[in-house]
């Protein structure tokens, strides 16, 4: 009978982990997320409810999990519950309920390339497991048995990250030319280019099918970029030896293309630019008041995926730099979702749209914490910055493919 009543004493509680400034550690509260889902626990994400809550049903393990995890929350009974349900229905807020824990991919080689990626820095530190993939796995069709892939610092255009003018005689740089010709050979491509185009094909596919896909920083425009030009020759010859395709800018494929188009290319080697996607970092854009963004409102109810991709505790955001920065409005594809704005006319820092099947996810910059992180820089502490509303939104993504959401009213 005591068995009975203690089980009975916590079948209708609930643990409310709440994302407003009372929070302790925001990004560990998505791992305590991500841990219940593992669990097999359903979560309720309550949108625009105190920064985009959580709630949970309430078990000890979940509360012992949240304590190591530093996390804060509160026990709520049924009727507290009840209350906030008539909260949410009667403002712009809504709830989504998580079903399952993403399996979750990262794109990423096995080099000593002097740089990190903020999306692994946060998955580790928020304790949310993933796995690596690179080209090989991808032109397999591994990355099929994901549902979540990530991009970061990586050029699809076969141009090496346009590193080409500050560091060409740098010991890491001779090194990936040296790998990445070597690899491509291998696998039987006729260049570096080539290869990338074939892998970028492959992310294209996977996205139309179903997938998830989140980019960050250089993947954004440079995915774009060698889809448009699957069938031109766009390296400079000083990085390949051979002459680029004529009058390219009036032959790229905008067809192929996940956001961008009508953008023009710039292939000198020793611009630090792919393209004109994004505002370009020698245009006064060095003052972090210039790529601070405000994160637009979306209605819970009725626009439930961007809604999602903005939870936050605040609204507006601290800019940051990146090799792509942020996205010039001029060449967006009309059907794209705007997410967030800069203070500067028609410029974009995070966008969202849909492809086939599934859905693609642009974040500028390099890493949310950092607003000038360079080459060589080391890698942010999260430890220091918990409660970071820049890196939040990479964590909404991750948790985006477990979201169960109403189909959008009209």
């Amino acid at each position: 009978m005591f068995l009975s009543l203690y089980c009975n004493s916590f079948a209708n509680q609930y643990f409310l982990v709440e994302m407003d400034e009372s929070q302790t550690d925001h990004l560990r509260a998505y791992g305590l997320a991500y841990f219940a889902l593992e669990q097999s626990y359903k979560v309720q994400w309550l949108l625009n409810f105190k920064g985009g809550s959580f709630l949970m049903p309430y078990s000890d393990t979940l509360l012992l999990q949240a304590t190591l995890y530093g996390v804060s929350g509160i026990v709520i009974d049924e009727s507290a519950k009840q209350q906030i349900d008539v909260i949410i229905e009667k403002n712009n807020m809504g709830k989504v309920q998580l079903e399952k824990a993403p399996k979750i991919a990262v794109y990423t080689q096995k080099s000593t390339d002097p740089w990190d990626d903020a999306v692994t820095l946060v998955m580790n530190y928020a304790k949310i497991p993933y796995d690596k993939l690179w080209n090989k796995e991808v032109l397999a069709g591994k990355l099929f048995e994901y549902d979540w892939l990530h991009l970061h610092h990586e050029d699809f255009s076969g141009q090496y990250g346009k590193f080409y003018r500050s560091f060409k005689n740098a010991p890491w740089y001779l090194k990936k030319v040296q790998l990445f010709r070597k690899l491509s050979k291998k696998a039987g491509y006729k260049n570096v280019q080539t290869w990338f185009g074939d892998v970028s094909k492959m992310v294209q596919e996977y996205v139309s099918k179903g997938g998830f896909m989140f980019a960050m920083c250089s993947a954004t425009d440079s995915l774009d970029v060698g889809l448009s030009a699957l069938s031109l020759d766009i390296v400079d010859p000083r990085i390949d030896g051979t002459p680029v395709s004529k009058n390219i800018n009036n032959r790229l494929d905008f067809r192929q293309t996940l956001a961008f188009e009508n953008f023009k290319l710039d292939l000198d080697p020793n611009v630090y630019e792919f393209s004109d996607i994004d505002v370009s970092l020698y245009q006064n854009r060095f003052h972090p008041e210039k790529e601070d963004f405000e994160l637009f409102e979306f209605s819970a109810k009725f626009d439930p995926i961007p809604a999602m991709l903005n939870q936050n505790h605040r609204n507006v955001v601290r800019g940051f730099l990146g090799q792509t920065t942020s996205f010039s409005g001029k060449v967006l594809k009309a059907s794209v979702i705007k997410l967030g704005k800069t203070i500067d006319k028609d410029v974009y820092k995070y966008i969202h749209g849909r492809f086939g099947k599934g859905t693609f996810t642009f974040y500028g910059g390099h890493d949310p914490e950092d607003f000038s992180h360079a080459v060589s820089d080391p890698p942010t502490d999260l430890k220091l910055h918990k409660n970071s509303p820049g890196y939040r939104l990479i964590l909404n993504n991750i948790l985006f493919p477990a979201a169960k959401p109403k189909p959008r009213k009209t």
